[in-house]
């Protein structure tokens, strides 16, 4: 049986290659991981692995933390000695898993990206109108106007549209239904792009939005034309279909200050999950802050 740590390790990654065929990218993530605790180790002059408890787990853990490591990092890193411990445990070598139940600390949440109202305007000034135009133009219009997930956009039928009373019906995430209000723009360019719909949509198909082949158009599809507007009408950034969503909400929020008014809209079960467009919300009035209050600006 292996005396040191380096054999144990050694032993390990044969045994991520041959039992368990890992690629030979997470094997070398393994380690990776691994061998930052074999240092932590050899700092601690641990040299017999039944040493190792919960307490230098956790101590681990922080130092990595506080040395720079992100709490994702953090969070890979204990994965790989849980499950070193635990094949530690399978050959007998420690009686049980230090690493088990020992936590990396919370991820802050990643704020969604948004685009500015200008932003938005030049996105959707799109002059063609040839029916791919039209389609694309009432696609964007009616994401950024009522809100909608790139599944809900794509699984809209012609009955779910209301164009006289301006609105439409959402089957959204677990099977519920909204009814949402379309502004005077998406309802514009939905009437145009139903006019030319002709052009490409099959006798019979119910989808709002049709491809080339006359059939539902897909959602990689959807974010490929985005993309491709955004680059044609030189925005400057990486824009996707579920940016229209998050700047629908940032900019109801910026003007209402209604919160549980966005969460309706935006069809979240739980406010905790609208309640990360008032972050994005405080970071913009904390530049306007910034740059305007006599007490914070830069001399």
């Amino acid at each position: 049986m292996p005396s040191s740590i380096a054999d144990w390790l050694a032993r390990f990654r044969r045994h991520l290659a041959t039992e368990r065929r890992l690629s030979p990218h997470t094997s070398s993530n393994y380690a990776r991981d691994l061998a930052a605790l074999a240092r932590y180790c050899e700092t601690e002059r641990i040299t017999d692995l039944a040493r190792l408890d919960s307490q230098h787990v956790r101590l681990f853990a922080a130092r990595s933390h506080a040395a720079g490591l992100a709490p994702r990092s953090v969070q890979r890193r204990l994965s790989a000695v849980r499950s070193f411990c635990a094949f530690l445990v399978r050959e007998g070598a420690i009686a049980a898993n230090p690493a088990l139940d020992i936590k990396a600390p919370k991820a802050g949440k990643r704020l969604p990206g948004t685009l500015d109202v200008d932003q938005v305007a030049q996105l959707l000034a799109i002059g063609a109108d040839d029916p791919l135009a039209l389609r694309d133009r009432a696609l964007m219009e009616l994401a950024y106007s009522s809100g909608l997930r790139l599944a809900e956009l794509v699984g809209l039928d012609l009955t779910d549209l209301d164009l006289g009373d301006r609105t439409v019906r959402v089957h959204g995430k677990g099977a519920k239904t909204r009814v949402l209000p379309v502004g005077r723009p998406a309802i514009a360019a939905l009437r145009a792009w139903l006019a030319a719909r002709t052009t490409f949509a099959r006798v019979g198909e119910r989808a709002v939005f049709t491809g080339r082949g006359g059939a539902r158009i897909g959602a990689r599809a959807v974010q490929q034309r985005v993309a491709y507007w955004a680059r044609r009408q030189g925005l400057g950034v990486h824009a996707h279909p579920h940016l229209f969503r998050h700047s629908f909400a940032t900019h109801l929020l910026e003007s209402s200050r209604d919160l549980r008014g966005v969460q309706e809209l935006l069809g979240h079960a739980d406010i905790s999950t609208t309640q990360v467009y008032t972050h994005l919300d405080f970071q913009h009035l904390a530049r306007i802050y910034d740059a305007a209050h006599p007490r914070a600006r830069r001399k």
